[in-house]
C-alpha cells in the first residue's frame, strides 16, 4: 500500500532529518524532489503545484530556518499541508437515526468494484447496529444482482431484487423497505465502461426518486488522478457526498487519494484494504500522512490489535510469556490474529521505523501458512510441549504438513528462539515503560 510513494518520501526526510541545520538552497532542494515523487505518484499536476507552492511559501520563512531542529519543522509542514490535501480529518456517513430510513446511493463505472464495495459497507453498517437492505439496481452489468444477491447471502443482508426498471426497483424497495422496518438502504446503481449520458439521466432520476442521505461515488485508486476527473465529473453532474477508493491495498502511488478532495471538493470516506467482506476502513487523512512520509500508523495497528484480543486474553498471553509457558498452540493462536489484521506488509507500513529498515522480501505470508500446517499436523501433546518432537515424531509432521524435516527442524529452533526473546522482553519492564511513552503520549 502507497510503497512507492511512501519510499520516495521517506528518503527525502532521511535527508532533511539528519541536517543540524538548513537553508533556503536546501529547502528548495527538497521541495523539488516532493514536486517529482508526487507527479510520479500521478497526483493531478493543479494539485501538486498547489502543494508544492505552499509548502515553499511556509517552509522558507524564519520559523523553519532559525528553529532548534530546522529539519523537523520542515517535517512536520510537509505532514500538515499532506493531511490538508487529504481531507485534514475523517468524514462520516451522515445517516438519519435508527428509527428513520437513510439511503445510501452508490455510484461509479464498471470495473471500479462497485457492487463488491456496496456489500462491504453493508456489512460494516450492520456491524454498527443498522439493519440494512441492499437494492440490485444495476440492471445493465450481466450478472450485477445474481452477485450482489450472493453477497448479501454471505454476510446476512436481505437484497431487494426485480426485474422491471431501475427507477421502478429502487421505488419499490423503498417502500419495502419502510414497511419491513429497515432503517438503512444501500442502493447499487449501474454502472457504464465510461460517463454517458443515458447513465447520467438514470442515476438523475434514481437520485429523485431516493433522495439519498449520502451519494458515494466507488472510484479505482490505481486509475490515478484519472480518479480525480471521474469523480469530479460525478460531481459536477449528480453531486455526491463522498468517495469510497476501491483497491487502495493495491495503490503504490498514491495519485488518487492526493488528488480527489482538492479537485471535487468532495471528502473521501472510506478506503477498500484487502478482497475480504471486511476489508473497508474508514479513511483517515492523518493516518494516511503518516504512512507515505514512511512515519508508520501506530493507531491503526493498535485499533486492529484490539479488535482481535480483550484486555484479558492480553493479560492472559503476557503470564505466559513472563512464565515462558508460551506453547505452539499459543503460537497458532497468534496466527489466527495476525491474519485477521491483515497481510504481514501492511502491518509492517503500520510500524513506525520499520519500514525500510528491514528486508521486506523476506516478508512472505506463504511461510506462516507453511509454519502453521506444520504446527496443524501435531498432536495436541505436541503443541504443548514441542521438546517430545523426536526425530521420528518430525518426520511424521513434515508429511503432514507438507513439509520437509529440515522446515519442521528450522520452525522449532525458530519457536525456541521466539519464547526466550518473549520472556526477555516482557520482563524488561524499562523497556515496556518507554514503548508506553512513546505511544501513548
Amino acid at each position: 500500500m502507497l510503497d512507492g510513494i511512501s519510499t520516495k518520501f521517506s528518503d527525502i526526510i532521511r535527508t532533511i532529518s539528519g541536517k543540524a541545520s538548513i537553508s533556503e538552497k536546501n529547502v528548495t532542494e527538497a521541495v523539488e524532489e516532493i514536486k517529482t515523487a508526487l507527479l510520479d505518484a500521478d497526483v493531478n499536476l493543479r494539485v501538486v503545484r498547489r502543494f508544492v507552492n505552499s509548502t515553499l511559501e511556509e517552509a522558507v520563512g524564519e520559523k523553519v530556518l532559525r528553529s532548534v531542529a530546522p529539519g523537523q519543522q520542515f517535517i512536520k509542514i510537509v505532514y500538515d499541508k499532506m493531511v490538508s490535501f487529504l481531507g485534514d480529518e475523517k468524514q462520516d456517513l451522515v445517516l438519519k437515526g435508527p428509527d428513520a430510513t437513510s439511503v445510501i446511493l452508490m455510484l461509479g463505472l464498471q470495473g471500479s468494484g462497485k457492487t463488491t464495495t456496496t456489500a462491504k459497507l453493508a456489512n460494516r453498517l450492520k456491524r454498527d447496529g443498522r439493519k440494512v437492505l441492499l437494492v440490485a439496481a444495476d440492471l445493465v452489468r450481466p450478472a450485477a444482482v445474481e452477485q450482489l444477491s450472493v453477497l448479501g447471502k454471505q454476510i446476512g443482508v436481505d437484497v431487494y431484487k426485480e426485474q422491471t426498471t431501475p427507477e421502478k426497483v429502487v421505488k419499490n424497495a423503498l417502500s419495502f423497505a419502510r414497511q419491513n422496518l429497515f432503517n438503512t438502504v444501500i442502493v447499487d446503481t449501474s454502472g457504464r465502461l465510461h460517463i454517458d449520458s443515458d447513465m447520467m439521466k438514470e442515476l438523475e432520476n434514481i437520485k429523485k426518486i431516493a433522495q439519498p442521505d449520502e451519494s458515494l461515488l466507488v472510484a479505482d485508486a490505481m486509475s490515478g488522478q484519472q480518479s480525480a476527473d471521474i469523480a469530479k465529473e460525478f460531481n459536477e453532474k449528480i453531486e455526491i457526498s463522498g468517495v469510497i477508493l476501491s483497491k487502495f491495498d493495491s495503490d503504490t502511488r498514491g495519485g488518487a487519494a492526493l488528488s480527489l478532495k482538492t479537485v471535487t471538493g468532495r471528502p473521501i470516506k472510506f478506503i477498500g484494504v484487502g478482497e475480504k467482506i471486511d476489508d473497508l476502513d474508514v479513511f483517515h487523512p492523518d493516518r494516511i500522512a503518516s504512512r507515505i512520509l514512511g512515519m508508520g500508523d501506530v493507531v491503526s495497528l493498535v485499533e486492529k490489535a484490539q479488535a482481535t484480543m480483550d484486555a484479558a486474553e492480553a493479560e492472559k498471553l503476557q503470564e505466559k510469556m513472563e512464565s515462558a509457558s508460551f506453547t505452539l498452540e499459543d503460537y497458532l493462536e497468534q496466527f489466527g490474529r495476525i491474519k485477521k489484521m491483515g497481510s504481514l506488509q501492511s502491518l509492517v507500513d503500520m510500524i513506525p521505523g520499520l519500514k525500510g529498515n528491514i528486508d521486506e522480501s523476506k516478508l512472505d505470508d506463504k511461510e506462516f501458512k507453511k509454519e502453521e500446517a506444520i504446527i496443524l499436523s501435531m498432536t495436541k501433546m505436541e503443541r504443548k510441549n514441542y521438546r517430545i518432537i523426536g526425530p521420528s515424531r518430525r518426520k511424521r509432521v513434515a508429511a503432514g504438513s507438507g513439509t520437509s524435516v529440515s522446515d519442521v527442524n528450522r520452525f522449532l529452533k525458530k519457536f525456541e528462539k521466539t519464547k526466550l526473546m518473549m520472556k526477555k522482553v516482557s520482563k524488561n519492564k524499562k523497556y515496556q515503560a518507554d514503548l508506553l511513552s512513546q505511544f501513548g503520549n
